[in-house]
């Protein structure tokens, strides 16, 4: 499994460098995500009138609240690349909550906001090969059962290497803040790549 993701890391995009480029738009919505998910005046979501305004999304349930993240963040365009980002931004925000059950999805606190920016990327990861080679993994399954045990491993696989690349960041003091969410984000993708990308060999 690692050798196939490999192969598609250095092949599909060309290798790690390619990869990390390729995937610009999830950087950029890694930093609108980190925004959206930051309480106080900074916010430029919640602003008066604003899609996360916070009198316009009083009372509003959980899995509201997290639809109105995921359009604010990354609006529809059409794109395969954009509706996998949004389910692993909702997918992201899910995880979120099962570990914070009070969390305040729209004032997060460091630790939350990190995690969720580390599991959409993560997410965003997977599904974009999940759209490239998903279909070849049910063709060349047994049963559909089996694909689903195997897609499921390759996703395991790519949330433990970027959170390693996170964790690794964040030891040599490079912790995600304003202004500096992008540079981070793009660091974490780029050695997760070279890793995916190192089992090619």
């Amino acid at each position: 499994m690692r050798r196939g993701f490999g192969q598609y890391v250095k092949k599909g995009y060309g290798g790690s460098a390619t990869a990390t480029r390729r995937l610009g738009s999830t950087v950029q919505t890694a930093n609108a995500m980190y925004s959206a998910l930051s309480g106080g005046a900074t916010n430029p979501f919640s602003a008066p009138g604003g899609p996360l305004d916070p009198v316009l999304i009083a009372g509003r349930s959980a899995d509201e609240i997290m639809d109105a993240v995921v359009e604010a963040v990354r609006p529809v365009d059409g794109t395969q690349d954009a509706e996998a980002s949004r389910a692993a931004i909702k997918d992201a925000l899910s995880d979120v909550l099962e570990r914070f059950p009070d969390a305040d999805l729209l004032d997060l606190q460091d630790e939350q906001r990190e995690l969720a920016i580390e599991r959409y990327v993560a997410g965003d990861v997977f599904r974009r090969f999940e759209l490239e080679l998903g279909k070849k993994i049910y063709d060349k399954a047994p049963d559909a059962t089996t694909a689903l045990s195997r897609l499921k491993e390759v996703r395991e696989y790519v949330r433990e290497t970027v959170a390693a690349s996170f964790r690794q960041l964040r030891d040599l003091g490079q912790q995600l803040a304003a202004g500096r969410v992008m540079q981070i984000v793009q660091s974490a993708l780029w050695d997760a790549h070279q890793v995916f990308e190192s089992y090619a060999e």
